[in-house]
């Protein structure tokens, strides 16, 4: 009998990246350590990167990015067969993106999607659909619930999407697509999902579990 586990094929075209921390308490979650206590928002943290991986896993092969950049030995234990993991580099996170977009095309692959470790919402049909809509569209975007986006996805590298950025703020999104109108780019935006970020937000995803 032929083994059906493995339904979806690699696509040596795509990669997709995932955006994680090491979980090291005070050092995540911030927002939710400060009303759940460091070492609870760490475990909550541990949590939604499981959560995430396990979708991103269904998708094919995925590399780790991972901050800051002494932490391979704490990232190893999510790393799965086939996966790799590079850190991000220095910094900010626009910068860290689009270093990772550019290595990525580097060696040749043709539609790169990134996405953090924040969004349980993400379903895999989410990353398949970013990855078939790349096909058509020069970026695709996730937007979040708090104007921020949970995944960006890209076919060429594009330094001028990163740059003069308000991370962490409302604002990431409508700049993000602005500085994308500009450029010329063709823009296709993906379903609206929520990020978790403060203990509201656990106890949510927690109780919808």
């Amino acid at each position: 009998m032929r083994c059906n586990c493995f339904n979806h094929r690699v696509n040596s075209a795509e990669q997709l990246i995932v955006f994680v921390k090491a979980p090291r308490p005070g050092s995540v979650k911030t927002r939710m350590a400060k009303t759940m206590g460091a070492d609870e928002a760490c475990a909550a943290y541990r949590d939604l990167v499981t959560r995430v991986l396990d979708v991103a896993g269904k998708s094919g092969t995925v590399e780790l990015r991972f901050a800051p950049d002494d932490a391979r030995a704490e990232i190893t234990p999510w790393l799965r067969d086939g996966w790799t993991a590079e850190p991000q580099g220095d910094s900010d996170l626009g910068a860290r993106m689009h270093r990772a977009f550019t290595e990525a095309f580097a060696r040749d692959i043709e539609r790169v999607v990134i996405i953090g470790s924040d969004c349980v919402e993400l379903q895999t049909k989410d990353i398949r659909s970013a990855f078939r809509e790349l096909k058509s569209f020069d970026v695709v975007v996730g937007p979040a619930t708090d104007g921020g986006y949970w995944l960006i996805g890209l076919r060429a590298a594009q330094a001028e999407l990163f740059r003069d950025i308000t991370w962490s703020s409302e604002q990431v999104l409508g700049q993000t697509l602005q500085h994308a109108k500009s450029l010329g780019l063709r823009i296709q935006l993906l379903r609206i999902l929520s990020d978790v970020d403060t203990e509201e937000d656990w106890r949510r995803t927690c109780s919808a579990s």
